[in-house]
């Protein structure tokens, strides 16, 4: 197919439509894409080329994705007879027999799932390095990450071998790849897409799946797609008025943004990211908007900790059913190093200190949301620095504090929106005179998707991106 990264995903889906190509032709295109490119950025751990063909020959759904090649991250999404590995050795030999909610929803609305990204193991680390697998270099530099955990996702959609792909986001996992590879991700509000048939929330709410994408337009086309409940859920997100595709076009008026330059945790905001906030200000003044100052206390200590506890009891409680459903005891060999101190850090809260975690998060919400009764979203960079290069986020990196520290400086931005449940925004907005993007985050009200895509619209046609492309030769 000629000029295929030249459409977004819907754009793909309506040449489909009217006839003018065919669903194979653009799933041969995507494969071409990747078998030629994959080999240097590693983003793409289990291809499934005949299961994608076979979906096209047994008859696509109508959905408003109709033949559009995609990729499903390899965390926690199962597809029947596929490995899931959750990019752990631990489970990289797990063949899943059910499908997630998700998955059906994707093959609904037409999507071809023709494999599975890259993820860090179990999705506990800012940047797309695993054991199993190896390194997802960033499409932009390849010294430098992806982002993660959905850097798997974000490279494969930067290096053009699709337009849209899933991801998910427990403390920046959409956003923060999206900023590293110039994307748009969108975090939704918590409960907005399902977890079923095996899970009813992740990392206690924090952890919600949707998708980076190309344009804004693919991201609220796929969120209608996707969003609501499933069966026996256990808490579902406001549905919204009209359908969030409806509101890209819409003009979002006059908006009043509030302006956070410094980090909810306190980590030190690199100057690339400061001179990029100061351009997305301006921007939006001129827009029509009025931003001004006024800084959140989000309660580092207290953040950082209930969301530690959360994630760190929860990859226990994965770690600990895997090995008994093999027969055996858990060992520290099983996974990475990083990875295992979590998983002791877990081993050591008590049922309260887990009770009071979620209390926090919860505590966090109530206080945003009084916040945000005077803003109509808070403007921030999505991460306190460019994309670092590979290796100082990854969970086998020997100098923990190096890590350690790294992995702050990412999520300083983005974690508040996993703990209070908020929806979240990426725009790849700016660029450093290195040639590496560096991206904006958009925090808005609970269940309001809709400002952000509305705003996400203005600002994307006001300076667009979709072409902006990295140079891969």
């Amino acid at each position: 197919m000629q000029d295929y990264e030249a459409y977004d995903g819907l754009g793909l889906a309506l040449l489909i439509e009217k006839g003018e190509v065919e669903a194979g032709a653009v799933l041969e295109a995507a494969i071409e894409r990747l078998s030629n490119l994959d080999d240097r950025y590693r983003a793409v751990v289990i291809r499934m080329f005949e299961e994608a063909r076979a979906q096209i020959s047994e008859g696509l759904p109508k959905g408003p994705f109709r033949g559009v090649p995609f990729l499903l991250k390899d965390l926690h999404l199962a597809w029947p007879g596929v490995r899931l590995t959750n990019g752990s050795r631990l489970f990289e030999d797990s063949v899943p027999d059910i499908e997630s909610e998700l998955v059906t929803r994707y093959r609904r609305a037409g999507l071809v799932v023709f494999g599975k990204t890259h993820s860090p193991e179990f999705g506990l680390t800012t940047s797309t390095e695993s054991r199993v697998f190896g390194e997802t270099a960033n499409p932009w530099n390849v010294e430098h990450t992806s982002g993660g955990s959905s850097g798997g996702a974000s490279a494969a959609v930067s290096a053009g071998y699709l337009p849209l792909a899933n991801a998910s986001d427990g403390g920046g996992s959409i956003r923060i790849p999206a900023a590293c590879c110039g994307l748009f991700g969108m975090k939704p509000t918590r409960g907005r897409t399902p977890c079923g048939p095996t899970r009813g929330e992740s990392w206690g709410g924090m952890s919600v799946v949707h998708a980076v994408t190309r344009s804004v337009r693919d991201s609220a086309a796929l969120l209608d797609a996707t969003a609501g409940p499933d069966l026996g859920a256990p808490y579902a997100a406001q549905p919204p008025a009209r359908p969030f595709l409806d509101e890209v076009s819409e003009a979002p008026g006059k908006l009043r943004i509030a302006v956070q330059a410094e980090a909810w945790n306190g980590m030190a905001t690199h100057d690339d990211c400061l001179d990029a906030l100061a351009e997305a200000e301006d921007l939006c003044r001129s827009l029509g908007h009025e931003v001004v100052e006024a800084p959140f206390d989000a309660g580092a200590e207290q953040l950082s900790r209930a969301a530690v506890t959360l994630l760190a009891t929860d990859t226990l409680n994965a770690m600990t059913e895997r090995a008994d459903a093999l027969g055996r005891p858990l060992v520290e060999e099983d996974v990475e190093p990083g990875t295992w101190a979590i998983a002791q850090f877990g081993a050591a809260r008590s049922a309260s200190d887990y009770a009071r975690a979620v209390r926090r998060i919860h505590q966090i919400g109530r206080r945003l949301g009084a916040h945000m009764e005077n803003y109509d979203v808070i403007l921030s960079p999505t991460m306190a620095t460019p994309p670092l290069r590979l290796g100082k986020l990854s969970l086998s990196n020997p100098d923990r504090e190096e890590q350690g520290a790294a992995t702050l400086a990412s999520i300083g931005f983005t974690q508040l929106a996993n703990a209070a449940g908020n929806p979240a925004m990426s725009l790849p907005l700016a660029w450093n005179e290195g040639g590496l993007p560096i991206g904006i985050q958009f925090l808005g009200r609970m269940n309001d998707e809709a400002t952000l895509f509305r705003l996400a619209g203005q600002l994307e046609k006001a300076q667009p991106w979709f072409d902006r492309r990295p140079d891969l030769d």
